[in-house]
């Protein structure tokens, strides 16, 4: 199971890498040429001096009209320290495979992304040897989606939704939706965006709510994530689970439950009735929504 946003970062863009190419040109409308075939590299840039220097992610992308290098840091905040590094990287990876490279960097925070995308100038003061502009993915540039039918035309784009908004009033809505659209895409390629979405989730009560909603798709019990919830074991543990998870579902989305809802939700031994109301909590508008069949 990915232990942190980075590890998640490198891994999804190995599985995907295509991921990159299309989030710089869908979402900063970057006109990046249509890659043929990628390439994973050794993130390693250390030289024969005692100086480490690590990328987070290194893919090369060939295209019609050349090879490029795609550079991804993974920036929960400012450091003053990669000013200095991602000039570093550039030039090194220039020179050492001869081919362009492109920096992207990819952050949750508002302040941090605007940070990042403040140019880097090496040199004199208004006449810089080197200047630096980092392309930037955050919440500021990211859509949010929070539309079933739009996360479903572009998944792609309602994972990255997911991972530079999923907090705050917005985040019930856009994990709802990107939710409900991995069940059209296949199962390996779902499961490996749902690692990717839980790791980059940094509010605990937005990603309690993404292993909720995870509960209800069949392929969710194959997958890492649901070891700590097959390790409970008893049914009654279920249960018990089952109808907190309910409940926290209709919390999150601001909807209020009354004591006689939550009585009878709390009371409920059923596992399978259970499940039914967890799965139209997802969708109901008021806590009575629970009760209501959709086909009666």
């Amino acid at each position: 199971m990915v232990g942190s946003s980075h590890e998640a970062l490198h891994r999804i863009f190995q599985k995907d890498p295509a991921l990159l190419t299309r989030a710089l040109q869908e979402v900063l409308h970057v006109p990046f040429p249509e890659p043929r075939e990628f390439a994973a590299m050794n993130v390693d840039l250390t030289e024969i001096e005692p100086i480490e220097r690590r990328v987070d992610t290194l893919l090369k992308a060939e295209t019609d009209e050349g090879s490029y290098l795609l550079v991804v840091e993974s920036q929960g905040k400012p450091d003053e320290r990669k000013r200095g590094s991602w000039p570093y990287y550039l030039a090194f990876l220039r020179e050492k495979f001869r081919c362009e490279p492109v920096l992207i960097v990819v952050t949750q925070n508002s302040a941090t992304a605007r940070w990042a995308a403040e140019p880097i100038y090496v040199g004199v003061p208004g006449r810089p040897s080197m200047a630096v502009w980092p392309f930037v993915l955050g919440p500021d540039n990211v859509p949010v989606i929070a539309d079933v039918r739009e996360a479903a035309q572009n998944v792609t784009l309602a994972v990255f939704s997911a991972m530079t908004h999923g907090r705050g009033p917005m985040a019930a809505g856009i994990l709802e939706s990107l939710a409900t659209a991995l069940r059209t895409i296949d199962e390996d390629s779902a499961a490996v965006l749902v690692q990717f979405v839980d790791s980059c989730l940094v509010d605990p009560q937005a990603q309690q709510m993404w292993r909720d909603l995870m509960t209800t798709m069949q392929y969710f019990w194959r997958h890492p994530l649901a070891e700590q919830v097959r390790e409970q074991g008893l049914e009654q543990g279920r249960i018990r689970d089952r109808a907190e998870m309910t409940l926290n579902i209709l919390r999150w989305r601001g909807i209020d439950v009354p004591d006689q809802i939550r009585e009878r939700v709390e009371s409920c031994t059923d596992f399978d009735q259970l499940t039914v109301w967890s799965e139209r909590a997802v969708h109901a508008t008021t806590a009575d929504g629970l009760f209501a069949d959709p086909n009666g």
